[in-house]
């Protein structure tokens, strides 16, 4: 199902993902947008598993620039938009946002590395898979 430089991910907001004061603690937006950059690979066939079980790599957070607008609070409805803005040899990086109807939450950068799974250390993204992302 390829064709997806933006992807959109719904989430409800549950009592557990907020704080002492009813609104969403600030870690949280982070497992948010890490859920809708796993979905989006999903949505381009690209399976993570198979990445690091038979490629030996991983996708890992490398860089986070985040600035929190406005609180999201239980109950509520958020759409995080996920926006692939380039692709290097072995980096990706994202624009995320999250959104309740047309209020922007969070507006953040997020740079992904492509790394050996056993070494931990930086490789180049498999031609495959940097294709997928390109053709979209």
């Amino acid at each position: 199902m390829a064709g997806i430089k933006t992807f959109s991910f719904p989430v409800r907001i549950y009592f557990e993902d907020t704080d002492s004061g009813g609104v969403v603690y600030h870690a949280n937006y982070l497992k948010f947008m890490e859920r809708a950059r796993t979905e989006w690979l999903r949505s381009v066939d690209i399976d993570q598993h198979h990445l690091k079980h038979h490629d030996h790599i991983m996708f890992v957070v490398h860089r986070i620039d985040i600035q929190y607008k406005l609180p999201a609070r239980f109950n509520d409805d958020l759409i995080v938009k996920s926006e692939l803005k380039d692709i290097g040899s072995s980096k990706i990086e994202f624009r995320q946002m999250i959104y309740r109807d047309n209020e922007m939450l969070i507006d953040a950068s997020v740079d992904i590395a492509c790394i050996d799974s056993e070494k931990f250390k930086p490789v180049r993204i498999p031609s495959t898979v940097k294709e997928i992302m390109e053709s979209l």
